[in-house]
């Protein structure tokens, strides 16, 4: 993959194509290596739900990095965007425009992730730019301070019953507990 990509890198310099074209590179954050025992990627902690993107489009200085929260489905309205496409439907995402321009700058306060353990078992996770909470249909939840445990260690429901009342009001208007 990665000589494919220097491939296309070299033509997009080669032909001067920068100021016509938009490059979204798009990871996975691969499977757990041991981490608390497990070795799927089917969890809700930071390291299987956090994955590489990478966007480098006209107009915007390259080689910058944000803490600004994002989702995939944030491409689709950021491409057209930058397309100067009107959107014929409203989007579940939100252009990364002003991110790009701007790395200190945030669209949104909070990132979604839905997971499924066979045909049963689902999980929902919000994640702010200081908390993980996670809700498993099956009843247990988690909250996680990332300003003190950045590797979600410890459960902190207990001491922050307020943001764990306030993150599962968020997670509800997601929708219901399922695929």
């Amino acid at each position: 993959m990665d000589a494919q990509l220097g491939r296309v890198l070299d033509a997009l310099d080669k032909h001067q194509l920068w100021e016509k074209t938009i490059v979204v590179f798009v990871g996975d954050h691969g499977y757990h290596t041991g981490e608390r025992q497990w070795w799927n990627k089917n969890t809700l902690f930071e390291r299987s739900c956090r994955a590489p993107l990478i966007i480098a489009a006209p107009g915007m200085k390259g080689g910058q990095t944000t803490r600004s929260l994002a989702e995939f489905v944030d491409v689709y309205p950021t491409v057209a965007d930058f397309c100067g496409l009107k959107m014929p439907h409203t989007a579940a995402g939100d252009s990364l425009r002003p991110v790009l321009a701007d790395p200190t700058a945030s669209i949104k306060d909070a990132a979604f992730t839905l997971v499924t353990r066979g045909d049963k078992l689902h999980g929902k996770s919000i994640r702010t730019a200081r908390w993980r909470f996670t809700r498993w249909s099956d009843g247990p939840t988690e909250l996680y301070d990332h300003e003190t445990d950045p590797e979600e260690l410890h459960y902190v429901s207990a001491k922050h019953a307020d943001m764990v009342k306030e993150l599962t009001a968020r997670l509800q208007t997601v929708g219901p507990l399922r695929p």
